[in-house]
């Protein structure tokens, strides 16, 4: 998960008092010591770098999951979390088999120029088998600096003999906005999938379009599963809809000298259009500072699931040997004053585990038009949604890359699909994947039936079992799945999951988020609410 980093402009020593200083020495000393005799003595021959990381990395684990150890071999990596960009040939890849498989090509990057395609497999890079290796290992054989030359073997499906590709390194740099557009009766839409450094200037840029080209009267926010960022992204966003001077965010931590109220210092775009933010559980860090702010100050209607609760600030500090520790340094609060961060990471369990900030200790705050909101658990939506499941059919679909295999033999056949608007899974392709699936591997569990396998390993353990061993094997029978049966019932979620893979065969990751919000049910509340001013007015307590 990318976390939530704020730039400190001016440094402040943190004195220790004496007792701290000691214990800081003599454990140091204690280290040092125990790792000179363990490099020495120790029976086999050591690797010094693996045994520090990991030492470091088990020291800052046991203080939360986002304080980090960086070192110089993976700045390239946190480069891309804030920035967006790297060198390389711009495509999602992953492990399948002994091979590593282009998953996605982004639009307008080397790999998509140079005819590469989803489903393509990677046999070398550079004349270097990649067979065995995983994901990482070749994402970091392909990646390097821009304008640099590598060649590719790949085996496609349908094809024969392997192709040869030779490319070149570009720097790239991916849209902080990959969607937006315009809905029905003039409302827009912005997805925002990240807090980079760009995510202000992408935001803007949309918005400016989509309310002066394009005529939107309203605006839907979609920061579902998004994960973070930048802090100050998070600001400067949420000042494009409040006015200036607004509080925004503030942050508190042990070096008070850091300590910051973070205002609405630009001229906003608009304060009146009526917003609606769409998140859910994965919606966290800067996306929560987003629909924390915009929910306290009443300024739009946040709709989906409780987000993530994360509402710790970390700070990047500069080591030796080009190294960085990113470290948590403050909590951030809302304009109510609120803490959304849910978990309690300074009290830990006997086993190490964390819980959950206590019902008891969860604070009531006030919105600026004086509704309910709480701390202590993520950013509780004002339309609560239910989260959508997917049947154990279709995860199994999914895991099993079914859906991405048919896509890629469906891309084969057919060169070219219609409009997004337009092209539809029609019962003819849906009978096709139905008949792909006939000789592949995909069985899985239903619920009942996991539920009853459980139920029979508790009547053994209690000794029950031959007494109820009959009726458990009737109810067994009845409950058993029928794997064609099923295809029927889930047709609809099924039809819906290949239509965003085969989309995005032909329109990339823009197609696939189009794709996506096709009959997606938050959208078409958020569209509802947007529509019926009375009802978006009374949420929010507005006159």
């Amino acid at each position: 998960m990318i976390a939530s980093l704020v730039g400190v402009a001016s440094l402040t020593l943190v004195s220790f008092d004496d007792n701290t200083t000691f214990e800081i020495a003599k454990n140091l000393d204690i280290y040092y010591t125990l790792f000179r005799e363990l490099n020495l003595y120790y029976v086999d021959d050591t690797k010094p770098g693996d045994l520090i990381k990991k030492s470091i990395d088990a020291m800052l684990t046991s203080l939360d999951p986002y304080t980090v150890y960086i070192p110089e071999s993976q700045m390239e990596d946190f480069r891309f979390m804030t920035t967006g960009q790297y060198g390389g040939v711009g495509a999602l890849i992953r492990k399948d088999g002994e091979y590593v498989v282009i998953t996605e090509p982004y639009e307008g990057f080397p790999a998509q120029k140079n005819g590469i395609n989803a489903g393509d497999v990677i046999l070398e890079i550079d004349g270097q088998s990649i067979k065995g290796k995983n994901s990482s290992e070749v994402s970091d054989m392909l990646k390097g600096q821009p304008k640099t030359l590598l060649k590719l073997k790949l085996k496609r499906p349908g094809t024969t003999d392997p192709i040869e590709k030779n490319i070149e390194r570009e720097e790239i740099k991916i849209d902080a906005v990959p969607y937006y557009g315009v809905f029905s009766d003039s409302i827009g839409y912005i997805n925002l999938s990240s807090f980079t450094e760009s995510a202000y200037a992408d935001v803007k840029k949309a918005l400016l379009d989509l309310k002066e080209k394009q005529n939107v009267k309203s605006i839907i926010f979609d920061l579902r599963g998004n994960p973070g960022g930048l802090l100050i992204e998070a600001v400067n966003i949420t000042n494009l809809f409040v006015p200036k001077a607004e509080s925004i965010v503030s942050t508190k931590g042990k070096v008070k000298d850091w300590d910051k109220n973070y205002t609405a210092a630009m001229s906003p775009v608009d304060t009146e259009m009526p917003i609606v933010i769409l998140v859910n559980s994965g919606s966290a860090s800067a996306s929560e500072i987003v629909s924390g702010a915009i929910q306290d100050l009443d300024r739009g209607v946040i709709i989906g699931q409780r987000t993530f609760g994360k509402g710790l600030v970390q700070t990047t500090r500069p080591l030796s040997y080009n190294a960085k520790l990113k470290i948590t340094t403050a909590k951030y609060y809302t304009p109510s004053g609120r803490c959304i961060q849910a978990l309690d990471y300074t009290h830990r369990n006997p086993d190490g585990s964390v819980g959950k900030i206590p019902d008891s200790l969860v604070t009531e705050f006030k919105t600026k038009n004086g509704r309910s909101v709480y701390d202590g658990g993520g950013v509780s939506p004002d339309v609560l949604l239910e989260s959508e499941q997917l049947s154990n059919l279709s995860g199994s679909l999914y895991n099993k890359n079914l859906f991405f295999d048919f896509a890629t033999e469906f891309a084969i056949k057919h060169i070219i699909i219609s409009k997004i608007t337009e092209f539809k899974i029609t019962d003819e392709i849906y009978n096709e994947f139905i008949e792909f699936l006939k000789d592949k591997n995909y069985d899985y569990e239903t619920q009942s039936e996991e539920d009853l396998k459980l139920l029979t390993e508790s009547t053994k353990e209690e000794k029950y079992f031959d007494l109820v061993k009959e009726e458990i094997e009737v109810l067994k029978k009845m409950l058993a799945h029928d794997k064609n049966k099923d295809l029927q019932v889930f047709k609809p979620e099924i039809k819906q999951l290949l239509l965003e893979e085969i989309v995005s065969r032909y329109y990339f990751q823009k197609g696939r988020l189009q794709a996506l919000l096709q009959g997606d049910p938050a959208m078409n509340e958020a569209i509802a609410i947007l529509k019926d001013k009375a009802r978006y007015n009374s949420i929010l307590h507005l006159k």
